[in-house]
């Protein structure tokens, strides 16, 4: 029997590659295709560089060839991995939201370390920078931005878009916010297993109408664990900042927070390093700093770890007061803490800057300048 290439073409035409999800000619795996009376020789080159999907896709080609064309040909398949395909080390993953610039996961090591009146503030200077900002409370265990921002006893209303109903974020002091603690009782303990959790973020993040926001801020839980792993595969997380303080136990706890986003696997590009209740003021003594919690250790591990250091928070009476009443210290103008959180804010957008510029042209920069740190390039 004479063999055509057309006709194997066409039996090719009914494998799909595995993970790729087109037929392997209209993907373009297929890359040759030669015919010596009863014997075929394929050449094949595919994305994916498993060893389960290198023999599947072989034996799919034997298979088909030999019930759609001639089941005595002699068939050779030349199958090469395609290198480029390699995910890289900064590439975005999740499902993009529309509407969504940037998205950044404020995360630490352990708990108590101010990791989210950290978060409530970088979203308040973002916001007086003049950026569209949100801020999902994803510490679905321990929510506290109702508090903080002093919506505690608001609920998201529901708005109709494109014939769909969706969830409008809490609004106050120019931050969109979205937070479990807004559907549960103040004395309601949330006691609920990984995919409960999970299918309640995923709620917040895609049944929200977030808008056009420069930033959407996630404030995560201490630690690393299956929250993490969720907020990471459901969205494309641009990248992270990890909150410490500077005494030794919980640095060790931030190391394996930045070696967390490291992982090959997550690949989130750390922005850097946050040190809060950096040092203690007296208000009597207003040129003395005492480092109650030792010093500059944040700023030694981000050296050691070759990521940036944002800069200090120092430990003020008047940030937990103002979390407290829900009016975010960054609100208070020209008062020290607003100074620090201003200058860590514009470190981590400059940062972001950075990060961007890696990026393919699809998903281009969209910060173009630090001037007056508000100048936002739209798509």
């Amino acid at each position: 029997m004479k063999l055509d290439k057309k006709d194997i073409l066409r039996a090719l035409e009914k494998i799909t590659v595995p993970g790729e999800g087109e037929n392997m000619v209209a993907s373009g795996a297929v890359q040759n295709i030669q015919v010596f009376g009863d014997e075929v020789v394929v050449d094949i080159t595919i994305k994916n560089p498993s060893l389960q999907a290198r023999k599947k896709t072989e034996v799919s080609i034997l298979k088909t060839i030999h019930e759609e064309v001639y089941q005595k040909a002699k068939i050779t398949v030349n199958l090469k991995v395609d290198a480029q395909a390699k995910p890289q080390a900064n590439q975005i993953k999740g499902k993009q939201i529309p509407g969504i610039q940037n998205v950044v996961a404020i995360a630490s090591g352990k708990g108590g370390v101010g990791k989210s009146t950290v978060a409530a503030n970088l979203a308040v200077s973002l916001a007086k920078m003049g950026f569209e900002v949100g801020l999902l409370d994803a510490d679905i265990y321990g929510p506290s931005m109702p508090i903080m921002f002093d919506v505690a006893q608001d609920k998201p209303m529901a708005v109709q878009i494109q014939g769909k109903s969706k969830m409008r974020p809490v609004e106050n002091y120019g931050v969109k916010l979205l937070s479990i603690g807004f559907f549960t009782q103040p004395d309601q303990a949330v006691i609920w297993r990984g995919p409960m959790a999970s299918k309640a973020l995923n709620q917040m993040i895609f049944d929200a109408h977030w808008g056009e926001l420069d930033f959407l801020l996630v404030d995560l839980p201490p630690g690393t664990g299956d929250i993490h792993l969720s907020i990471m595969q459901a969205l494309p997380v641009t990248g992270a900042v990890v909150v410490s303080t500077p005494q030794q136990i919980a640095l060790a706890d931030a190391r394996k927070g930045v070696a967390m986003f490291q992982q090959e696997a997550i690949s989130v590009p750390v922005l850097g390093i946050l040190e809060n209740m950096a040092y203690f003021t007296p208000e009597e003594l207003p040129d003395h700093k005492y480092y109650i919690f030792g010093k500059q250790g944040a700023k030694n591990l981000a050296e050691d770890l070759k990521i940036p250091f944002l800069g200090e928070i120092p430990l003020v009476q008047s940030i937990r007061e103002a979390g407290d009443v829900g009016r975010p210290a960054a609100l208070q103008e020209g008062s020290p803490t607003e100074a620090a959180f201003k200058h860590a804010t514009r470190q981590m957008v400059e940062e972001l800057v950075r990060r961007n510029k890696d990026l393919p042209p699809t998903e281009a920069i969209k910060i173009t300048t630090m001037a007056g740190c508000a100048a936002v390039k739209k798509k």
